[in-house]
């Protein structure tokens, strides 16, 4: 490999953040910046494997210096497109996958994207967020038990990205079963949290369901060296995806079934109350009406004259009223 050379800087500054040349039995070494500009395979069975920060200046033009990459394609690997797609180029498979961000602060729906380059001697993947997936699979290589090849690097980078997808989903569900089991009683703060999960179920879904595209692109159109054993992988991996998209959408009819519930008892606590307003307004209207007429300030008002007992009488008649109404009620079943 030959071509411009950019400066090991450390991750900080430099775009190399690991490097691993693979031995073709799960294991793998370490390589330098400096050993990669030249590194040729010492067997057949090698492959080189470097995880890149594809924001770092002069990433695109090593690509294309160094690995003879395509302007395009080096564009596309480097650029801010982050809908997951994948597709053959001659004997080279490029990808942009999408995995959950994990990084503290963010919220699931906020996930991470990761592009890939192989030619099957050689394997790009880049970055611009930290991503635990590729570490992961690299983590795998270090004890030994890692892929042997570029089929298998990919199928294990695929299969960390959607097993991690599952654990939000599961933690989805979970909340969504707290919360039908919990107190439903403080419906603004359960309808908060309702929201919440249905705004990352629809997150999770728009950028799992092109994912699934990409993958069944990959398992499709990878070129030979994409071995039947890889395919077999990716195609149970596309599998769980499919399921843990049915998933989604459980979890998402399960929020809106609990929180169309929250709003029928709320409904039918506000006419409750708006009942009994009316019940108790309907009650009082005509001893409110007999007090106002009696007590308008004008002549001949009767039962006002000394030693008729007005008041009492007007009292008695009220109460009488009174029984009268909430008889008729109760035989209305208003309450």
């Amino acid at each position: 490999m030959t071509g411009e050379i950019l400066t090991d800087e450390g991750e900080g500054g430099m775009p190399l953040l690991f490097g691993r040349v693979l031995d073709g039995t799960g294991g793998g070494t370490r390589i330098g910046w400096d050993e990669i500009q030249t590194w040729q395979p010492a067997t057949e069975d090698e492959v080189l494997w470097i995880h890149l920060q594809r924001t770092y200046p002069g990433v695109q033009e090593w690509l294309q210096d160094c690995l003879g990459i395509p302007e395009p394609t080096a564009e596309l690997l480097t650029s801010e497109a982050t809908r997951p797609r994948a597709f053959r180029d001659g004997q080279t498979l490029v990808a942009t996958l999408r995995g959950v961000n994990f990084n503290p602060g963010a919220e699931p729906e906020d996930m991470l994207s990761m592009q890939l380059w192989t030619d099957g001697r050689h394997i790009v993947t880049l970055r611009r967020l930290p991503l635990q997936t590729p570490r992961m699979t690299c983590n795998e290589v270090d004890a030994g038990n890692g892929p042997v090849d570029a089929g298998s690097l990919i199928t294990s980078i695929t299969e960390h990205l959607i097993d991690r997808m599952s654990h939000s989903i599961i933690d989805m569900n979970e909340a969504i079963d707290e919360l039908e089991e919990g107190d439903l009683d403080n419906a603004e703060a359960v309808l908060g949290k309702i929201a919440t999960i249905r705004r990352n179920c629809l997150g999770l879904k728009r950028h799992m369901s092109p994912q699934h595209e990409a993958l069944l692109a990959i398992a499709n159109n990878a070129p030979a060296w994409f071995e039947e054993d890889d395919r077999r992988e990716i195609a149970e991996t596309i599998e769980r995806l499919r399921r843990y998209l049915d998933d989604l959408d459980i979890s998402k009819e399960s929020a809106l079934v609990l929180q169309d519930d929250i709003r029928a008892r709320a409904a039918a606590s506000t006419e409750r109350t708006q009942n009994m307003l009316t019940i108790v307004a309907g009650i009082f209207l005509p001893l409110s009406f007999i007090t106002g007429l009696l007590g308008i300030n004008v002549g001949d008002i009767p039962l006002t004259s000394p030693g008729s007992h007005g008041f009492w009488i007007i009292v008695v008649l009220c109460f009488g009223i009174f029984a009268v109404e909430v008889l008729i009620a109760k035989k209305l079943k208003w309450f």
